[in-house]
């Protein structure tokens, strides 16, 4: 049936999820400039185990077998078709990432023309390229990629078959009708943004950094298995006491065998339960003040991310170039990192993108100060040859913006001068700060750079922690 339901969900968000999935087009296409491959070299599939599937109902067709690693899931995908003649040919070899693509290219010219399969599930997270450069040189050859963890994804089941088109081709004869469900495709279209990499790349590495920290760790009291992103494999010499210590800190772990499966979180706090759990823990120290805002609209798509206890890094690609500069005054001044990428409708004007990106950004600086324990709360007034600008911030929770000051020069560069008051009171109001800008001068460009330059020094001096209480006679902020 392809006719659609009647009316379309009784859900918020549901419009166009009564009509049957359409073919992946679009997602294909994204997916193939995220893995640099042709857009006829990607079938999306549901998830990586949906192309894993697919492989097993080719050789069940067939009469052939598969040949993979006794884990899972391949055995449990074997379970599921009946078992091949004893002198059955091979249709597939399923490997893990083999480190190179050199290494997949032998591997495959050596089994043809069996199918090598390379699970590529965590590629992200390691050094080595992945095998898809070499799709091209051998027809036998499948890549299977994931969103599932690098994406965080793993709920919404969104994957992809790399090969040549003549491969997918036979591949997808294996394929049900309407594989790829509506909604995990505008999923999926949203985590593979050009507004998402830059947070996702940083995501990734955040990651390694934190697998780091906690496999050297856990190192001194059991054995690790060598590997790559946000699990480790361990050998702990009492695998049901380390099991229930996990439990009793609320988290959990994959028993295979006589291996230990831990998940390594972005979040330090996380990791640091999970060490204490297992009896592993490090000194304490002070986390970072992070904060993150997500903001998506008709006219703009917004990831912005701070550290307010870090220097760097600071990226930002907004599109309007002067106003990058200006965000990367702010960051620099006030002394902490801002990672801030916008896909804004600048073919219209810059206005939406100006506006929205200063509101992603009060949200997450609001997100960051938590509690507001400790800060100094106040702060800056700062000349620029002619210019001088006065920034008064008070990180009270309570929003009050006032702005006091004309520019004669309508843009500088793509950037609206008129829209800096706009700023001003965006980054009041989702911050939760009384903010008081007035600024003086004869050049625009100086006035302009000298009202971010003091905003950046006034929140240096407001977020600074110098103690550990809230400063407030009400006790709250």
């Amino acid at each position: 049936m392809s006719l659609p339901a009647p009316y379309p969900p009784l859900v918020s968000g549901g419009d166009g999820l009564e009509r049957y999935p359409a073919a992946p087009t679009a997602l294909a296409a994204r997916m193939a400039a995220l893995y640099g491959v042709g857009a006829d070299q990607v079938l999306p599939t549901r998830g990586l185990t949906h192309g894993l599937e697919l492989i097993w109902r080719l050789a069940a067709r067939d009469g052939l077998k598969v040949q993979a690693p006794d884990a899972e899931p391949y055995t449990q995908l074997a379970a599921l078709y009946a078992r091949p003649a004893a002198d059955a040919e091979t249709a597939a070899v399923v490997i893990r990432a083999l480190g190179s693509p050199e290494a997949a290219a032998e591997m495959a010219a050596r089994i043809a023309p069996a199918l090598l399969v390379v699970d590529e599930g965590m590629v992200e997270f390691a050094e080595a390229p992945s095998a898809a450069a070499v799709v091209n040189d051998h027809a036998n050859l499948i890549v299977l990629r994931s969103l599932s963890l690098a994406y965080g994804l793993a709920g919404a089941r969104v994957g992809a078959a790399l090969a040549q088109a003549q491969t997918l081709a036979r591949l997808a004869e294996a394929l049900e009708p309407y594989a790829l469900p509506e909604v995990s495709v505008r999923l999926a279209m949203q985590a593979l943004d050009p507004s998402r990499m830059m947070e996702t790349a940083e995501r990734i590495s955040a990651v390694r950094r934190e697998r780091a920290r906690v496999a050297e760790a856990l190192s001194r009291i059991m054995a690790l298995e060598a590997g790559v992103g946000p699990v480790i494999v361990t050998r702990p010499s009492d695998q049901e006491g380390a099991l229930e210590a996990l439990r009793r800190y609320g988290l959990r772990a994959d028993l295979a065998g006589e291996r230990l499966r831990l998940p390594v979180s972005l979040k330090p706090e996380d990791n640091d339960r999970l060490l204490t759990a297992l009896g592993a823990a490090t000194p304490g120290a002070r986390r970072n003040r992070t904060g993150q805002a997500i903001r998506d609209t008709k006219e703009t798509r917004i990831v912005c991310a701070v550290d307010l206890d870090s220097a760097g890094p600071v990226k930002i690609e907004t599109g309007v170039g002067f106003f990058d500069h200006m965000i990367e005054q702010v960051a620099a001044h006030g002394g902490f990192s801002i990672r801030l990428a916008c896909e804004g409708d600048l073919h219209i004007d810059p206005h939406h993108t100006i506006e929205d990106c200063a509101i992603a950004l009060g949200q997450a600086l609001k997100q960051a100060l938590g509690e507001r324990r400790g800060i100094g709360r106040y702060g800056f007034v700062l000349p620029m040859d002619e210019a001088e600008a006065s920034v008064s911030i008070d990180l009270s929770g309570r929003p009050y913006p006032v702005f006091e000051g004309t520019f004669a020069t309508p843009m500088l560069g793509g950037y609206r001068t008129d829209l800096t008051a706009h700023v001003v009171r965006s980054l009041a109001e989702n911050l939760g700060a009384a903010v008081h800008v007035r600024v003086t001068g004869d050049d625009d460009h100086h006035k302009t750079e000298a009202v971010f330059k003091a905003l950046g020094r006034a929140l240096r001096q407001a977020i600074r922690v110098e103690g550990d209480v809230v400063p407030s006679t009400k006790g709250v902020l």
